[in-house]
């Protein structure tokens, strides 16, 4: 590789603002050729703003970017991609109804005709190459999400990149697909091409880097050689100071059965399928964490149970007691109030904070409220009780807000989440179910969180977990139910089985192994 420079990119002092919101504060970022470097740092850190200014996407304030020795001027994925970057997105953009071949060769100069047979076999070449697994000719809309992002990859490689940018790659992969991957990047690395990969997830990030670069609150904070570091040092850098890193799972007697699901089905906005046949039990002090790949019936299972979403068929059982007397009651095609009218405490903190939880533009004792005020019989609303428990929920959740009064909608993430999950925990839920409660959250917010529904297992009450991460949910549930493409493939005991058994579960329905390690706890 004689005359190559030995850095691909070099940022120096570079910054963005938007409105008064400083992104990214005189960043120096630099990318050696032939290296994996890991951009590192925590949601809403900087680093994708920064990578979007070398894809094109935005443009400095103020700095200079170098690539492969010369000062650029980047103004437009345009400029990016004629000096050879590739920005690889969370979410693809890939057109629907063409096959992955053409999707690759989309938008290139050339011909008006194209031979099929001759893109194919280039782009199969192509693949060959650096280990990608591909079918050409397979329509886009028959894929998986990692044979999509495949053809983004392919895609840039393509066009010639030799500069590539993945932004959160793994996060819709299983254990599998992400080692799939990684064997890819490293064929990439040994062909000379330089490799940003942003991420948050640092088991990976030692995994599959040389060099890390840490982002915290929008500045730089340093570069580690990989095989120096650990976890505990690249968190210390992310969030500032030490963090324990362990998620407990206390010991807790398991109670009594608090809710039964038998065969739900129901359909989504396409008349497909999303929940076939699933059946299970939850437990009082008991997490039940339930994994699978995005899309494979989580969001309507969790909703159907709630009373938000219609199914064509099943039953769910509340159990409970009302006076010491035990109470059986059919809560399927209930509304929310009309459950809350039977005297059933069951909390449920969705996906959509704003969209379904919490509304943006009232302050924290009208959220609050809007979980009590039926409780109101009187012509009085009373506003003192709900600002005396928001005043708490600040306390001891450690919310940051400049007081009860501020709209929801003005804080961040973290505290949107730990606002919503208070109110529903202050309810004193007997069964309650979190959507991806800790997704956009800062390693200490995440934390808390595990800590609070832990402490909801202990008080008795039956947790449904539904996560994204399967180091997490490995280490905080009781038992974890594995979907796949709206079926149950098994309840397993996340203390028997490994990563990898759940991967194959999240691919396969009735997976062998699925089977033999099923880890159904009796009462």
């Amino acid at each position: 590789m004689g005359g190559t420079a030995e850095y691909a990119v070099k940022m120096h002092h570079v910054t963005k603002t938007f409105g008064k919101v400083i992104a990214n504060k005189d960043v120096n970022l630099e990318l050696k050729t032939g290296e994996i470097l890991a951009l590192l740092g925590e949601n809403g850190s900087g680093k994708t703003t920064l990578m979007n200014m070398l894809s094109g996407i935005y443009f400095p304030d103020h700095g200079e970017i170098y690539v492969k020795g010369k000062e650029v001027t980047i103004r437009s994925p345009k400029d990016s991609f004629a000096l050879g970057i590739g920005m690889i997105h969370q979410h693809f953009k890939l057109v629907d109804v063409l096959t992955a071949a053409e999707n690759i060769v989309l938008g290139l100069k050339g011909k008006a005709t194209v031979n099929r047979k001759e893109i194919n076999k280039k782009v199969a070449e192509l693949a060959k190459r650096y280990g990608f697994e591909i079918d050409p000719g397979k329509k886009v809309y028959n894929m998986s999400v990692s044979e999509k992002q495949t053809v983004e990859i392919l895609k840039v490689l393509y066009k010639g990149a030799d500069i590539l940018i993945l932004d959160e790659p793994t996060a819709v992969l299983t254990p599998q697909e992400t080692d799939r991957l990684f064997a890819v990047l490293r064929n990439m690395k040994k062909d000379g091409k330089s490799i940003i990969i942003i991420t948050h997830k640092l088991n990976e990030v030692l995994a599959i880097s040389d060099r890390v670069a840490i982002l915290r609150k929008g500045e730089y904070i340093g570069v580690v050689d990989t095989d120096k570091t650990d976890q505990a040092q690249l968190t210390e850098m992310m969030v500032g100071r030490p963090i324990s890193l362990e998620i407990g799972r206390p010991q807790v007697e398991r109670g009594e059965k608090r809710l039964q699901v038998i065969d739900l089905t129901c359909l989504n906005g396409d008349g497909v399928k999303a929940l076939d046949n699933v059946s299970f039990d939850a437990y009082g002090g008991e997490i039940l964490g339930v994994a699978g790949i995005a899309g494979s019936g989580q969001k309507e299972l969790c909703e159907i149970i709630a009373g938000l979403y219609p199914s064509i068929g099943g039953s769910v059982l509340y159990l409970g007691d009302h006076n010491g007397i035990p109470v059986q009651e059919r809560i399927l095609g209930l509304k929310p109030d009309e459950i809350v009218k039977k005297g059933i405490s069951m909390a449920f903190v969705p996906e959509d904070r704003l969209g379904m939880g919490l509304v943006a533009d009232m302050d924290m004792t009208d959220n609050v409220m809007l979980r009590s005020y039926k409780s109101n019989k009187g012509l009085f609303v009373d506003r003192k009780t709900p600002r005396e428990l928001a005043e708490k929920l600040i306390e001891e959740l450690e919310i940051v807000t400049p007081g009860v009064d501020t709209p929801v909608g003005r804080l961040s993430g973290g505290n949107v989440q730990k606002v919503l999950l208070g109110r529903e925990i202050a309810c004193q839920p007997s069964v309650l179910i979190v959507a991806y409660p800790v997704r956009g959250l800062d390693i200490n917010s995440s934390y808390r969180i595990y800590d609070l529904l832990n402490e909801q297992k202990k008080k008795g009450v039956a947790v449904i977990f539904i996560g994204e991460d399967l180091d997490v949910l490995m280490q905080l549930s009781d038992r974890i139910m594995v979907m796949c493409g709206g079926k149950v493939s098994g309840i397993v005991d996340p203390r028997k089985v490994t990563k990898e058994d759940i991967g194959l579960m999240m691919i396969h329905t009735g997976h062998s192994s699925a089977e033999d390690k099923k880890e159904e706890v009796t009462a």
